[in-house]
C-alpha cells in the first residue's frame, strides 16, 4: 500500500518554503546573507547622520558587511548600531568604526579603520566610534575663518561709515563748500598774479636785460681782480693768525678776574661791609656825616666872623665876658 501525501500538506510545505525563501531573499537584498558565517559588532554614536539598516560596512573600499540594526541606547539619546562583518577578516582592538558619506548624494556607510593592535576583536565587541564631517560641515568649518573676517570687516566698515557720516555732517559739508570756493578764489588770484608777472616780464624786459648785464659785469670784475681779492683774503688770514698768536686767552682771563673782583666788591658793598658799604647801606652814618659837616660849616663861619674869640693877644689877659659865643644864624 503506497503512502500518499495529502494535497494540503504539499501546499503547506510549499508555503513554508516560499516564505523562507522570501525572507532569505528579502534579507539578502538588504545585505544580510544568513547562509554565510558573520560576526556581530557594535558601535555607539551621538548621532548617525542618516545611517539606516543595510548600509554597507567597508574596509579599505571593500564591502565586508552590513548594518543590522539601529536603536537608541539610553535616555541621553545615544544611538547603538549593530553591524555584521565576515568571519575571515581580522580586526584589531583599536580599530574605529567611522560613519562617512559613501557618495555625493549623501548616502551613509560605516568604514572600519584598522588599527595596529595585536589583540583582535571578537564577535559582540564594541568598536570605537567616529563620524566623518559632512561636506556641508567641512565647507562650514573651512569658511568659518572667512566668515569671522567678513563679520569683522563689516563691523569695521559700519564703524567707518558711522564716523564718515558723523564727520561729513551739514556743517562739515558747508565748510567743505566754502573751502572749495576759497580754493577757487586762490586759483583765480594765482592766475591773475601769473598774468601780472608775465606782463611785468614783457614790459620790463629791457631793464631786466640791463640788470643781467650789470650782474655779468660784476662777475667779470671779480674774475679780473681775482688776484687782488686773493691778497685781501690773505691779509685777513694774516690778521686772524696774528690774533690767534696773541695771548687773548690771558687777557680774557685777566678781564674775568677784574670782573670777579669787582663783583666781590659790589657784593661786600651790598652786604654793608667796609666804609663805602656802611655809607651806602647805613643811613645813620650818612646823617652823622651830614651833621658833622653842618657843625664844621658853622664853626668855620664863627671863626670867620669872630676870630678874636679863638686868637687873642693881650697884655692884660682875656676878659671872659667879652666875645662870648653866639649861635650863628643860618644864611647870614
Amino acid at each position: 500500500m503506497k503512502f500518499k501525501i495529502k494535497r494540503e500538506i504539499k501546499v503547506g510545505v510549499l508555503v513554508v518554503v516560499g516564505l523562507a525563501f522570501f525572507y532569505w531573499g528579502f534579507n539578502f537584498l538588504k545585505g544580510r546573507n544568513y547562509l554565510s558565517s558573520r560576526r556581530i559588532f557594535y558601535a555607539v554614536y551621538n548621532q548617525v547622520n542618516g545611517l539606516v539598516d543595510a548600509n554597507w560596512i567597508m574596509i579599505n573600499g571593500v564591502k565586508v558587511g552590513t548594518v543590522n540594526n539601529i536603536s537608541f541606547m539610553d535616555i541621553q539619546g545615544r544611538v547603538l548600531v549593530q553591524f555584521s562583518v565576515e568571519n575571515d577578516i581580522k580586526i584589531p582592538r583599536n580599530s574605529k568604526a567611522r560613519i562617512y558619506n559613501s557618495d555625493v548624494l549623501g548616502s551613509k556607510a560605516i568604514e572600519i579603520l584598522l588599527g595596529n593592535s595585536d589583540t583582535l576583536v571578537k564577535s559582540g565587541d564594541t568598536l570605537i566610534s567616529e563620524i566623518q564631517p559632512s561636506i556641508t560641515e567641512e565647507v562650514s568649518y573651512q569658511m568659518l575663518p572667512f566668515k569671522k573676517k567678513a563679520e569683522s570687516l563689516m563691523a569695521s566698515l559700519d564703524s567707518a561709515l558711522a564716523v564718515i557720516k558723523y564727520i561729513f555732517n551739514e556743517s562739515t559739508r558747508e565748510n567743505l563748500q566754502r573751502s572749495f570756493e576759497s580754493i577757487k578764489i586762490t586759483i583765480n588770484t594765482l592766475e591773475h598774479t601769473s598774468f601780472n608777472i608775465d606782463t611785468l616780464m614783457t614790459t620790463q624786459r629791457n631793464r631786466l636785460s640791463q640788470i643781467f648785464y650789470n650782474i655779468e659785469s660784476i662777475t667779470n670784475n671779480f674774475k679780473n681782480n681775482n688776484s687782488k681779492l686773493t691778497n685781501v683774503i690773505n691779509n685777513f688770514s694774516n690778521i686772524s693768525d696774528s690774533l690767534s698768536r696773541a695771548n687773548i686767552v690771558k687777557t680774557i682771563n685777566k678781564a674775568d678776574n677784574v670782573l670777579k673782583n669787582f663783583s666781590e666788591i659790589s657784593e661786600k658793598i651790598n652786604k654793608g661791609q667796609g666804609s663805602l658799604g656802611l655809607l651806602i647801606n647805613n643811613d645813620s652814618l650818612y646823617f652823622e656825616l651830614a651833621k658833622s659837616s653842618k657843625e664844621l660849616n658853622m664853626l668855620m663861619q664863627d671863626l670867620r666872623l669872630n676870630p678874636q674869640r679863638y686868637v687873642h693877644v693881650s697884655v692884660f689877659g682875656k676878659n671872659p665876658k667879652k666875645n662870648q659865643y653866639k649861635t650863628p644864624v643860618e644864611g647870614k
